[in-house]
């Protein structure tokens, strides 16, 4: 991605140039900003909109830019929405634009001077850029789904299909992760456990 950095500038451009962005000065500290990678149980907090009147023209070094979801959810094309085909939520799903609002607000597509990319404008466009069609991954980042959905309808693309599995998760029904130390398969397996055994384990 620190490769890349043009093509996200680019991207964040042209949804500013249509209206769609705001810089934001707020921290972490003041707010409890939307989360860059969602995880589960990572709390995500929606923004309270306190630098939304603020135009692009005020734009400091430091700020990040916002996206105005009000806005980009009217510029959005009819009927949008994407396809799944995990067993969780099978088939088509139009965008929640209420959700999207009170649960997802105004998102960080770019931080200080698009030095760094966001989490959600990253991903979406890397997925275009590498010629991605499927997209694999856990049920945890499914309600995420339409906000790159949005984003890649506003940037002319075309979005991928989808399918979000359940997690495997410990005894106490977290889900394993290498942030907390989870074993690994590979760990299992040097300790004598089969395919088969791995299989049961997570309910196979």
């Amino acid at each position: 991605q620190s490769e890349n950095l043009d093509v996200y500038n680019q991207s964040v451009e042209a949804l500013s140039s249509r209206g769609l962005t705001y810089p934001c000065r707020c921290s972490r500290k003041d707010i409890a900003a939307a989360l860059a990678a969602p995880q589960e149980g990572a709390r995500h907090s929606v923004y309270p909109q306190t630098c939304k009147t603020r135009s692009m023209d005020d734009r400091g070094p430091n700020d990040a830019i916002r996206l105005h979801m009000d806005r980009a959810l009217a510029q959005a094309s009819d009927g949008l929405g994407f396809v799944e085909d995990g067993p969780l939520h099978t088939g088509p799903h139009p965008l929640d634009h209420a959700a999207l609002l009170t649960k997802i607000g105004d998102i960080v597509v770019g931080r200080k001077d698009i030095q760094t990319a966001a989490y959600f404008l990253a991903s979406a466009i890397d997925d275009i850029r590498e010629g991605i069609t499927h997209v694999v991954r856990g049920v945890d980042l499914f309600d995420f789904t339409q906000v790159q959905v949005l984003l890649l309808d506003l940037l002319g693309h075309k979005s991928p299909r989808y399918f979000h599995h359940d997690l495997i998760r410990d005894e106490n029904g977290k889900r394993l992760a290498k942030r907390d130390d989870a074993r690994a398969i590979s760990l299992y397996r040097s300790e004598g456990a089969s395919p088969q055994d791995i299989r049961a384990m997570i309910g196979l």
